[in-house]
């Protein structure tokens, strides 16, 4: 059962979502987004989608901040604030990394002005998903 986080968090979220936005690389579609994770042990990790030419080599705001906070040791997301200009819905990659941390995991989607355009979860935007009980038990 996902839990209901206060709304405060939800603006400090979505505030760090906003701001991270400014620092996108997205010369190609100018479409700037910002993701901000938080994690169970209380930290806020940012990441902003990086553009190149060669465009599969791209990534996006959400995996960035997932790897950043993997990176540094966090496997247990807790929610997850997107913002670009329109409200738009993580893509089914970042859907699928999330997924691997938990489908608990609340997403939020703003828009450029900061409004929230919806609230949902992991697992509503990814159903019967692969994940690791997917896999044969390792032996």
């Amino acid at each position: 059962m996902t839990m209901k986080l206060p709304d405060e968090v939800r603006e400090q979220l979505a505030a760090a979502a906003l701001d991270a936005r400014q620092w996108a690389y997205v010369p190609y579609s100018n479409y700037r987004v910002g993701a901000a994770l938080l994690t169970a042990s209380g930290r806020i990790y940012d990441g902003v989608n990086v553009e190149n030419a060669a465009y599969p080599s791209s990534i996006c705001a959400e995996r960035v901040a997932v790897f950043k906070a993997v990176s540094a040791g966090e496997r247990e997301f807790t929610a997850l604030a997107v913002a670009t200009d329109n409200g738009g819905t993580p893509c089914g990659a970042c859907r699928q990394v999330l997924a691997e941390f938990g489908t608990d995991t609340i997403v939020y989607l703003f828009d450029g002005e900061g409004n929230l355009t919806l609230e949902t979860t992991v697992a509503a935007l990814l159903p019967h998903n692969f994940g690791p009980q997917s896999l044969p038990p390792r032996s």
